[in-house]
């Protein structure tokens, strides 16, 4: 009799163990969760930063625009420079750089070359971080007068409707665009029921920069 109960009571002992044995194994593998699409608590990539708006292909640089330039492994001489009127730009170790008139790959070109003097293969990137040269300005009866970038071209028609359209009051068919060339001063008439209706096309222009256009 004291055998069958030490037996039993052994096997209870056992049972008791292999149970708290089997919980700590569901509690570890709980803890240990697999990364993965599955997983809403994996880890997180790291925020990457917004991408410049791109500018087209072969755009060339002028006054005024913003440049980005990144030499690889270089910070300090690593810039966020304007090009000045003049059309250059400063950059530490090389000082001036004639920039306007050129393309970003252009320019690129011309600082890595620049700085070979003082840096071993240096790897230059050039961005326009905002284009400031290439601009026309609409003033008058539009929803939003201002100035606005010519990023590509941009004729009469497609301005009026950046800036928001007409307003009630406009005077479609007395729009005039301003241009200034050679120091003189143009009145190019746009009338706008016309070139919506097909006629006469030919005074919905491709904008200059600087171009003004006035709606009364």
């Amino acid at each position: 009799m004291f055998s069958y109960k030490k037996l039993m009571l052994n096997t209870v002992l056992v049972g008791a163990m292999v149970g708290v044995g089997s919980l700590m194994a569901q509690t570890q593998s709980a803890n240990l969760k697999p990364v993965g699409p599955g997983n809403t608590e994996s880890a997180k990539p790291a925020d990457t930063a917004k991408p410049v708006a791109a500018v087209p292909a072969g755009y060339v640089v002028g006054d005024s625009d913003v440049l980005h330039v990144n030499v690889w492994k270089e910070p300090e001489v690593s810039q966020t420079v304007v090009v000045r009127t003049d059309g250059n730009i400063s950059l530490p170790l090389i000082n001036e750089v004639k920039v306007s008139g050129l393309t970003p790959l252009q320019i690129q070109d011309l600082v890595a070359e620049r700085l070979k003097g003082f840096l071993n293969n240096p790897q230059v990137t050039v961005t326009v971080a905002e284009i400031r040269s290439k601009r026309a300005f609409i003033t008058g009866e539009v929803a939003r007068p201002g100035t606005y970038s010519l990023n590509a071209e941009t004729t009469v028609l497609q301005l009026i409707a950046q800036a928001g359209g007409f307003t009630p009051f406009a005077k479609k068919d007395s729009v005039v665009v301003l241009r200034t060339e050679q120091g003189k001063q143009t009145r190019l008439k746009f009338k706008y029921k016309q070139v919506v209706q097909g006629k006469q096309t030919e005074q919905n222009i491709a904008l200059h920069p600087g171009d003004t256009v006035v709606v009364p």
